[in-house]
């Protein structure tokens, strides 16, 4: 491993680590507006453990998912938000609560991650079709495609909040903007911690099949990385990672987008440094803004961390959407 890699290893890590400490140790007094570093008196301390585990477990997830989808598609500009996968995933959620509203049933944690799973996948595969061209997914057309799934199913969620009544249309309002539980549901938060660690690892030691999705179909076949196989993987464990996700605390944009670029700048594009990477700057991203939002107030209250997440991620978008343009002019 060379010097910058090492270097860019280290700094994520300490980022990683610092963002955690930070989110356990800020505090604003209500009253006052003060803003203080200190250890949480025991009254409070579980819930900023859980948020800073939430966090991670989020920020992971997203960041984990928007590598492989990434990988998967030979696509620099694929994540979760701009595939409608995200939203995808948030509109099955609230179908559920919907249905469940309706029915009088109870929706368990089970069922808000079997929603979610369903519309992510579904949004997902409506994506892929609707992006062909000669048979493989074009990048401008295949992200056009995500953003209009994305608007169609950020609508029906508005419908949804419509049909509701006003308690629970504000329930699915704070839900949708996304935000880091304090006390998320044990099942749903350890769930999540753990297709986290084993998707991470599996993509870990699998680091040299994902290298290969980046080379040409007849060259991966060659080589016997078998890139079907490895495609339908990676899509499958991207799109139950956003479910996960979005079900513990709403489709927060572009994590799963800027978290894999910032570790490809420190780390290069080898997935064997890139997959831990983008879990760790994914922690960073999600967890820093969820304790820079703890500083914040607008004086309306604290603004949700998926509106943090969305004006750090918008104009990274913008950039690498024209780098992408330019690169493919370059190409005729």
């Amino acid at each position: 491993m060379s010097r910058q890699r090492l270097c860019g290893v280290g700094l994520l890590l300490l980022g990683a680590v610092a963002v955690l400490v930070l989110r356990l140790l800020v505090d604003r007094d209500p009253l006052s507006g003060d803003i203080s570093l200190a250890w949480p008196e025991p009254a409070w301390r579980g819930l900023r453990l859980h948020a800073a585990l939430a966090g991670a477990a989020l920020g992971g997830a997203l960041a984990l998912s928007g590598t492989l989808l990434q990988a998967s598609l030979r696509n620099v500009l694929a994540a979760p938000s701009l595939l409608g996968v995200a939203s995808g995933a948030g509109l099955g959620v609230m179908a559920v609560l919907y249905v469940a509203h309706v029915s009088g049933m109870h929706a368990s944690s089970g069922m808000w991650t079997l929603g979610a799973f369903i519309g992510a996948m579904g949004a997902l595969l409506l994506v892929l079709q609707l992006g062909r061209r000669d048979g493989w997914p074009d990048a401008v057309t295949t992200i056009l495609a995500g953003v209009i799934v994305a608007t169609m199913a950020s609508a029906g969620m508005v419908l949804l909040q419509g049909l509701v009544p006003e308690g629970l249309r504000g329930r699915f309002l704070a839900w949708a903007m996304g935000t880091v539980p304090e006390l998320p549901e044990p099942g749903l938060l350890w769930s999540t911690v753990a297709l986290l660690g084993v998707a991470g690892i599996v993509a870990f030691l699998g680091a040299a099949r994902l290298d290969a999705l980046l080379l040409s179909e007849d060259t991966a076949i060659t080589i016997g990385a078998q890139p079907e196989r490895v495609r339908t993987l990676c899509l499958l464990a991207a799109g139950l990672l956003t479910a996960c996700a979005v079900a513990l605390a709403g489709p927060l944009a572009f994590v799963g987008l800027v978290a894999p670029h910032m570790a490809r700048r420190l780390l290069g594009s080898g997935h064997r440094l890139l997959v831990p990477g983008s879990v760790l700057a994914g922690i960073v991203l999600v967890v820093g803004a969820d304790a820079l939002r703890q500083v914040l107030d607008l004086g309306a209250g604290r603004l949700p961390v998926g509106v943090l997440t969305t004006l750090i991620g918008g104009p990274a978008f913008l950039v690498l959407l024209r780098r992408a343009m330019r690169g493919s002019h370059a190409a005729l």
